[in-house]
């Protein structure tokens, strides 16, 4: 992979990112926290965060179509790189802190789909697990290795110099991004008018056989994901009786699993359209939610979120690497924007309804919950993917 220079320059740029990222989620978590001093205000991060990509995906989506994926990645770059620079000068305010996280997570709502478009017109299809899983990796052995490391920083610094490494983190991207030239650019999509671009964005997820399939365990995933993810840290206190140490040594188990995962995929499939890999690792994830809500025995437990960190990576790196290889190339845009906005709509009804029935019934009912959905989106999308014709691109 590294080989090719646009997947390299790629690469660099979120590995960067990544970087940033790892400063400014600690950071932010803890100033809301202190800010605050209540988990609802930290939740309300979540919502100022998710709410962006649900107003902007449809919108997004068509702009990447139209536009160059590249520059709207640069251009998405800058605004966040602005943006974080400017965060510690409204630290004080918490509306201006969530104010500042909405405008940053709008300019994601950009970025992603245009990152997501961007890959599979720099590698081939067969490549595209491999190169998923660069980023992949690259991005959690940075959040393993430099979140402790911001949260030394920003007990010894301050808030500040967090939010400036982000800031930096976006400007490098930007820069190695905008000397990004693509080998097969993106077809560009036919220049009618915005509102029947996006709905015939929307035609081209309904019709086509893969992408449905795809989007049906997206939105069972992201119900399930949204609550078990969140109230993590009540299952490992309550009913674990593990402290705050438990939980940091919970959420490290899920990353050794998450970096090891990819590192083993790369291993054995380069095939993209093999379903067991796509929707297999719903079903190692929905046995961890199940140990989870059954056991008591703090090593059981905590081990088994490392096969989840495992079924986390493998899942995201196999998914997304078939829903770029089926893609349609002039409605990749459109298409990324959608699943964003159905993993984030997931998610949002998830962690509503998470709680309610934590507060109704208890952590476990979560858990159960939780693997039910899980195995129903391995079965709903397997059974979305048997017997699909060899031909399964539709044309917007």
């Amino acid at each position: 992979m590294f080989a090719l220079p646009g997947y390299r320059r790629l690469w660099a740029a979120r590995t960067a990112s990544a970087w940033g990222d790892a400063f400014a989620t600690v950071a932010l978590s803890l100033l809301v926290w202190e800010r605050t001093g209540s988990g609802l205000g930290v939740t309300g991060v979540v919502a100022a965060e998710i709410a962006p990509v649900l107003l902007l995906a449809p919108f997004a989506g068509v702009m990447v179509d139209r536009l160059s994926p590249v520059r709207m990645m640069v251009a998405a770059d800058l605004a966040r790189m602005l943006l974080a620079a400017a965060l510690p000068l409204v630290d004080h305010s918490v509306a201006g802190i969530y104010a500042v996280a909405f405008a940053m997570s709008a300019a994601s709502a950009f970025f992603n789909p245009a990152a997501g478009a961007v890959l599979p017109a720099l590698v081939d299809e067969e490549e595209l697990i491999a190169a998923n899983s660069g980023i992949w990796t690259a991005a959690v052995l940075s959040q393993i290795v430099l979140a402790p490391a911001a949260g030394v920083a920003v007990a010894a610094l301050g808030y500040g110099p967090a939010f400036w490494i982000n800031a930096a983190s976006f400007a490098a991207s930007a820069g190695v991004l905008s000397r990004l030239r693509l080998p097969r650019p993106a077809v560009p999509a036919t220049r009618t008018g915005f509102w029947r671009q996006a709905r015939e964005g929307v035609s081209v997820l309904g019709g086509h056989r893969v992408l449905r399939a795809l989007a049906a365990g997206q939105c069972l995933a992201a119900l399930s994901a949204g609550a078990t993810s969140a109230l993590l840290v009540v299952l490992v206190q309550d009913r674990l009786g593990l402290g705050p140490a438990g939980y940091g040594f919970a959420l490290a188990c899920i990353g050794v699993g998450a970096a090891a995962g990819p590192l083993l995929l790369t291993r054995f499939v380069a095939d993209p359209r093999r379903p067991a890999f796509v929707f297999g690792p719903y079903l190692l994830r929905a046995a961890v939610d199940a140990v989870l809500a059954l056991v008591r025995v703090p090593t059981v437990a905590l081990g088994s979120l490392t096969g989840y960190g495992v079924g986390t990576s493998t899942g995201a790196v196999t998914f997304n690497s078939l829903l770029q290889a089926e893609s349609p190339p002039s409605a990749r845009g459109r298409v990324f924007a959608a699943f964003d906005m159905i993993w984030q709509l997931g998610r949002l009804a998830s962690l509503a309804l998470g709680g309610w029935l934590a507060d109704a019934a208890g952590i476990t009912a979560v858990y159960v919950a939780g693997a039910a959905l899980l195995a129903g989106a391995a079965v709903t999308g397997r059974a979305g993917l048997a017997h699909r014709p060899h031909d399964t691109e539709a044309n917007p």
